[in-house]
């Protein structure tokens, strides 16, 4: 079951990279989309629990360093 679902600008915050990367990441099977029906049509959200979190300056927000490459998920489970 998915954990907090995040938009695409939001996920790509968190992990510290660009929205195309975000979606390369899905499109490798390394992020799983989940369908956005209640905002926008053809909507896609992102599981905050598979994103790598990126690492910031606590008063600025600033980016020190992005979120590592996520592995390839395999039938629902990381890889190992």
């Amino acid at each position: 079951m998915p954990g907090k679902l995040l938009p695409l600008d939001l996920a790509a915050h968190v992990a510290g990279h660009p929205a195309s990367t975000i979606r390369r990441w899905a499109a490798e099977g390394r992020l799983t989309r989940h369908p956005d029906r209640m905002r926008r049509k053809n909507g896609v959200l992102y599981d905050f629990n598979e994103l790598p979190i990126a690492e910031r300056d606590p008063d600025t927000l600033e980016l020190i360093q992005p979120g590592a490459t996520p592995p390839v998920i395999e039938h629902g489970q990381l890889a190992a």
